[in-house]
């Protein structure tokens, strides 16, 4: 009888990824302050996390090339920025709770060392580095693909820097591969101070109306009411 298959580590199990080679995990996992106590042959996560660091920004730079077939160089770089630093990777490795697995010495465990945000994202982007060569970059990119879209996704229903025209249709892009189609639908009052009412469709599902002074303003008031609707939704589906 062959021996049963060894269970899978629980960072694993939070990656959706089984490592064939084990070595690279327990590397990725690992601060210096660890190996600096333990000594011997154990290796840290900083060479996987320079690794990491590079491939965690292509695969997002493709991620953002794919997903948003309108955006100019400057919006991709502008996006790529708020998805791969410290502060978003730290929360995406907080989210998985990979804070709990992660090795460190004695005295970086009494300094909160798991919780820090340095530390964190370092581990996820050493992590991702472990993956591209144990696997290969199209399982790197499958998963930067899922753990990145849900930020991604909001980042651009949030953005203040984007006029609401702007935002919906990265957002329908993005979540729909489909461009937003707005109507006039009503047009009342005199010539000099006419009321302009306009609705926005993604597919066939109308998600906005708004109204303004002009076509141009109805839109925009159509395409915010669009973007409150989703978010809407959004949070609903969280709390489910």
């Amino acid at each position: 009888m062959s021996d049963p298959a060894p269970q899978p580590h629980p960072v694993e199990e939070l990656l959706g990824y089984r490592f064939k080679d084990a070595a690279l995990l327990d590397e990725a996992l690992t601060h210096a302050s660890h190996k600096n106590e333990v000594g011997g042959d154990v290796v840290d996560y900083e060479r996987l996390e320079f690794l990491g660091d590079a491939v965690v920004e292509l695969a997002v730079s493709e991620l953002l090339f794919r997903r948003l077939p309108g955006a100019r160089e400057g919006r991709l770089t502008q996006l790529r920025a708020r998805l791969v630093n410290a502060r978003t990777l730290a929360a995406i490795a907080r989210h998985l709770g990979l804070g709990a697995h992660i090795r460190v010495g004695r005295g970086e465990e009494k300094s909160g060392g798991r919780t820090r945000r340095s530390i964190l994202a370092d581990v996820l982007e050493a992590l991702v580095g472990a993956i591209y060569i144990d696997g290969g970059y199209g399982e790197v990119s499958a998963l930067v693909a899922r753990l990145v879209d849900p930020r991604l996704e909001e980042t651009l229903l949030q953005d203040t820097v984007k006029d609401p025209k702007s935002r919906l249709q990265e957002w329908a892009q993005h979540a729909h591969q489909i461009t937003p189609v707005y109507t006039l639908v009503d047009v009342s009052g005199p010539q000099h101070d006419a009321r302009f009412v306009a609705e926005v469709r993604i597919g066939d599902v109308l998600e906005g109306t708004g109204s303004g002074l002009s076509k141009k303003e109805a839109e925009q008031q159509a395409a915010t009411d669009a973007l409150r609707e989703v978010a809407a939704r959004r949070s609903e589906a969280a709390e489910a």
